[in-house]
């Protein structure tokens, strides 16, 4: 699979995520997919669905106005659900090119029942092309693929190339939160994150108090990495 992808006008750009397919689904997440995604997927993200790139109303996306959240790469959802059920006045819009990780967030949903969280199942940046400026009240990067090799470091969604884009759609004083078990992710990300307009507010091996620890954080701390937490806000 090519590690790049179509950008705005069909320019292409590399991935800051890994592979997009993982093990066989099972029936059930093959249902969910057929069944579910479409009715929490926003129409108009993708550049197939809107080539023209026209910018998106938030209130029309949520059917009300309400502060929007977003996560970039939520994995398996379980942050994200959390999230939904934990502030029911706010829109969450998750994003993830792993159809795998949809599957299973779609799962939770149903579950969970919650109906303020939308679904894009692919890259966060055709999501940034199409936001409106300041738009978004907090984001969350949590334990993002780490390309730990220093060749691929510029594959990091902490880079200039991301991060701008993500300081434009987000309202002044918004908070973005980045959780990662790679200690030269965050070191990345510190000095990536404040050139984008950020200020750190708090960094630690405390998580946040409306912090669920999910999948992948249970994997890092059987192993034995540090889960590291920090708090950036824009400028």
């Amino acid at each position: 699979m090519s590690d790049e992808g179509p950008g705005e006008a069909g320019v292409p750009r590399r991935n800051f995520y890994g592979r997009r397919f993982g093990h066989t689904l099972r029936s059930s997440q093959k249902g969910y997919l057929s069944h579910d995604l479409e009715s929490v997927r926003p129409w108009g993200i993708s550049v197939a669905e809107n080539p023209g790139r026209q910018v998106l109303d938030p209130v029309a996306m949520f059917g009300r106005d309400c502060p929007v959240w977003l996560e970039i790469g939520f994995g398996g959802g379980e942050h994200l659900v959390h999230m939904a059920q934990s502030y029911p006045d706010i829109g969450i819009i998750g994003c993830e090119p792993y159809i795998n990780g949809v599957a299973m967030l779609l799962g939770k949903i149903r579950a969970a029942g919650v109906g303020n969280l939308l679904v894009h199942p692919g890259d966060v940046r055709d999501l940034f092309d199409v936001l409106p400026e300041a738009s978004v009240a907090r984001a969350f990067l949590n334990y993002p693929d780490p390309w730990p090799k220093k060749r691929h470091h510029r594959r990091r969604f902490v880079t200039q190339d991301h991060l701008l884009p993500l300081a434009r759609v987000l309202v002044p004083g918004a908070e973005f939160r980045v959780a990662t078990d790679i200690a030269d992710y965050m070191r990345q990300a510190l000095e990536e994150v404040p050139l984008a307009g950020f200020d750190l507010v708090d960094l630690g091996g405390v998580p946040w108090g409306d912090w669920i620890s999910t999948r992948y954080e249970q994997k890092a701390l059987r192993e034995g990495r540090v889960p590291q937490y920090a708090t950036f806000r824009r400028q």
